[in-house]
């Protein structure tokens, strides 16, 4: 019999692409996650992992076991929400905390089916630029809190009791406006081509987007307009406008509401990763039926 927390902890890997990256997620240390892969391992009596310079990749028997995983742990998820139902869920207060994107984007059609579901629970929802989010869930000011990562970055600590949930991993993206040079070939474009480019950077200083910013300028491509505001809406009008050119999220780009052009760059390696930051157990149970929707309302196929 498979344990669940390490079957989850593989898909974990298998989504993160690190041990690293998927224990800091998790809430774990990287050698406890290490050590609970390998007693999943001697469970299932194969290799499920392979480790290289870049991080963890699934060998083919991981690949089959985390398919058969993830139809697993989505039965879970339907049941909690099941089971949530039956317990009524007749009253109380459910506090969201959300980033902009999310919250306009994906957030409003979970929250209007948990709504449907459990219509005594009153919503509240407040808005924190990541990680503050996670300081919120972990000061009882919020229940859970949409929270969000960038790749290549240093793991942000997690507060004691707070755990993240991976929800959506989506890519990085140049945009530029519709006509430049730029957006004219086709492929992945390669990182060093933004040597010498205009570079509209949002708030380069936030902790969340300085690992990605670092590997940019290592790549010759230095920011040269800065907009000192993390959103994102400033930073498509202007790159719509031909002031330069920009890196952001894959979501970003298909909703902005100026023209722009889009192109995947090379390496592939610039992710942003979207998640839910909550205290387990401690949660409640409107906020694991929360959750439950969030897992499958974000459900997408990457890329």
């Amino acid at each position: 019999m498979y344990d669940p927390t390490r079957l989850a902890a593989l898909v974990a890997v298998a989504e993160a692409g690190s041990i690293t990256r998927a224990a800091a997620r998790l809430g774990y240390t990287a050698p406890a996650l290490s050590q609970q892969l390998a007693k999943l391992e001697r469970e299932a009596g194969v290799a499920l992992l392979v480790r290289h310079h870049r991080g963890t990749r699934l060998t083919a028997a991981g690949e089959v076991l985390v398919g058969h995983v993830r139809r697993v742990l989505d039965e879970l998820d339907r049941a909690r929400l099941e089971l949530a139902r039956l317990s009524g869920l007749s009253g109380g207060r459910l506090r969201v905390g959300t980033f902009t994107t999310v919250g306009v984007h994906l957030l409003p059609p979970v929250l209007s089916a948990f709504r449907r579901a459990h219509p005594d629970v009153e919503l509240a929802v407040a808005d924190y630029e990541p990680p503050h989010g996670v300081a919120a869930v972990a000061a009882g000011e919020v229940d859970l809190a949409l929270t969000h990562a960038y790749e290549p970055a240093d793991p942000y600590p997690l507060p004691s009791g707070v755990f993240l949930e991976s929800l959506l991993v989506e890519e990085l993206v140049l945009v530029t406006a519709p006509g430049q040079v730029l957006a004219s070939g086709s492929g992945r474009l390669p990182v060093s081509e933004l040597a010498g480019r205009p570079l509209i950077s949002g708030a380069p200083a936030h902790p969340a987007r300085k690992g990605v910013e670092s590997a940019l300028v290592e790549a010759g491509a230095v920011p040269a307009v800065v907009c000192e505001s993390p959103g994102y809406a400033l930073v498509c009008a202007l790159v719509s406008a031909g002031m330069g050119v920009a890196v952001v999220p894959e979501m970003v780009a298909e909703m902005a509401a100026t023209p722009l052009t889009v192109r995947p760059l090379e390496p592939a390696a610039f992710r942003r990763t979207i998640s839910v930051a909550h205290r387990g157990d401690a949660s409640g149970t409107a906020a694991h039926a929360l959750r439950a929707l969030l897992r499958t309302g974000f459900a997408r196929p990457s890329g």
